[in-house]
């Protein structure tokens, strides 16, 4: 039996953004549970579908004893702002000073995280925990599949485990294998031998879903390729953070240091030679609304159409509102877009009230180029507090806190207007307002990839469009800077200069 303290800081970057995640960011959780430390973070967590709740759970199982310093995540948006890095990395530092002497620590992080002042969010955090507790005890972390590590993490944490699907529905599981990780890495008394690569190109992030080509097969082949190492791990990358160390990267861990490099040379050769499969078919707003329309007069399930570049899961503001002017143009019927985050439209139109019809400008308040506030009358169909049990595998065991919230109908379609930013990922984030889902010909959902998880199983076809947003699916649209030289821009695209 071990004593573990642990402690989490969830935020993936993206430094194009409009909005920096400052301390009431990290308050909000922006569907995470909000900022909580000591005795309150288990209550937090616990049954949630949270890699520090997996992790916990089979600490507790083992017989282990675990000791919490405190837990933070907040909704993707651009940097974090200096004193809330501060202030979060100190709850975690000062935690775990306090809880010494342990046996080990272990931390929920993403991987992704840019704060001002230090572009390597989580190593720079790494770096403060080896510091203090010394070169032996044993440190351990899960982060995010989007998660861009460093040479400074891999060298600082004994072992990173990462997450091995994109809807995230093993974050949990993820968790439960850093404990397993630990466990064994105390028993052997010393690090394993770790090995490494960084991919030549960036992924973006809709062709990054492990239920589709090429990511499926890549991590059916990582399980099979771990039957000869301690662990590999597979980190796609989130490719919006504008600094030298953005990119995907495979690593491993073995018994000696020629275990852990054939590991990982046999993954990297692997995604090397499936680069030109992480493309698809991007719809313009028009285009994918026609194919949609023509595609639902067949009957049946929905047409389910992400609207990708305005996800809020990747740092987006979800509030542009091309997707919902080219439902309008091309008069669609029984559709249904989600979320539109209003806070000050929402306020008016609870004010107004159910049953009524209220003038909006609706929307596009970010300044992303091209998108604008959508002026028209609105129909009032429902009104919410905003309270949202989530039913889908990828915020399981969530309530959700969305604010005032809205069903507005405008011609044949119905719009979702909330308060809170959170990505729409979950049937629930329609139902709570009396949209149905299901009968619907029609869906647009602000998320990349996230929806499937729950979606898939009612959608008679997904297709992605790329109608205004902060996230670009074509990656060489973003005004990169500080990217290495040569590192491709997207699969088999351009390679980045330096200026």
């Amino acid at each position: 039996m071990s004593r573990i303290v642990y402690g989490g800081f969830q935020h993936e970057t993206n430094t194009f953004a409009p909005d920096l995640a400052d301390w009431d960011a990290f308050l909000a959780g922006g569907g995470w549970p909000g900022v909580c430390s000591g005795d309150a973070v288990w209550p937090a967590i616990r049954g949630a579908n949270i890699p520090a709740a997996g992790f916990v759970q089979s600490a507790l199982d083992a017989g282990d004893t675990v000791v919490a310093t405190a837990w933070a995540a907040a909704s993707p948006s651009a940097h974090v702002e200096a004193g809330t890095y501060e202030r979060i990395a100190g709850m975690i530092v000062d935690g775990i000073r306090a809880a010494m002497p342990v046996d080990a620590v272990y931390l929920d992080l993403h991987g992704a995280m840019v704060a001002q002042g230090y572009d390597d969010g989580e190593g720079e955090l790494l770096r403060r925990v080896r510091a203090l507790v010394g070169p032996d005890v044993p440190v351990v972390a899960s982060l995010d599949l989007h998660a861009n590590v460093t040479a400074q993490m891999l060298a600082q944490a004994d072992i990173l485990a990462a997450y091995r699907t994109y809807p995230h529905v093993d974050m949990a599981e993820t968790g439960a294998r850093a404990h397993r990780l630990l466990k064994a890495r105390l028993a052997a008394g010393k690090r394993p031998a770790m090995a490494s690569r960084r991919l030549p190109f960036l992924i973006p992030i809709c062709w990054q879903c492990t239920d589709i080509e090429p990511a499926r097969s890549l991590y059916r082949l990582l399980e099979e390729v771990e039957e000869s190492a301690l662990h590999v791990s597979f980190a796609t990358g989130f490719p919006a953070a504008d600094f030298p160390e953005c990119s995907p990267v495979i690593w491993a861990y073995g018994d000696d240091a020629a275990q852990a490099e054939a590991a990982v040379d046999r993954l990297a050769s692997a995604a090397i030679a499936a680069e030109a499969g992480f493309a698809g078919k991007l719809y313009d707003p028009d285009e994918a609304v026609r194919y949609a329309m023509q595609a639902a007069r067949h009957g049946g399930k929905p047409i389910v159409i992400a609207d990708a570049q305005d996800n809020p899961g990747a740092g987006s503001n979800s509030d542009t509102t091309g997707m919902l002017r080219a439902l309008l143009r091309n008069k669609a019927e029984r559709a249904a877009i989600g979320l539109i985050v209003d806070p000050a439209a929402a306020a008016r139109i609870h004010a107004a009230g159910q049953g009524a019809t209220i003038r909006l400008a609706l929307g596009g308040k970010s300044g992303i180029a091209g998108d604008e506030p959508f002026e028209a009358d609105f129909y009032i169909e429902a009104v919410s507090d905003g309270r949202v049990d989530a039913t889908g595998p990828f915020y399981h065991g969530f309530s959700l806190q969305l604010g005032p919230s809205a069903c507005l109908r405008i011609g044949g379609v119905r719009v979702v207007v909330a308060s809170v930013k959170v990505q729409m990922a979950d049937q629930s984030m329609f139902r709570y307002v009396g949209v149905e889902p299901t009968e619907q010909d029609i869906l647009v959902v602000k998320s990349a990839v996230h929806f499937r998880a729950d979606f898939t199983p009612i959608a008679r076809e997904i297709i992605v469009a790329a109608a205004p947003g902060s996230m670009p699916m074509v990656l060489r649209q973003l005004p990169w800077k500080n990217l290495p030289a040569g590192l491709r821009l997207d699969p088999c695209g351009v390679a980045f200069e330096a200026a």
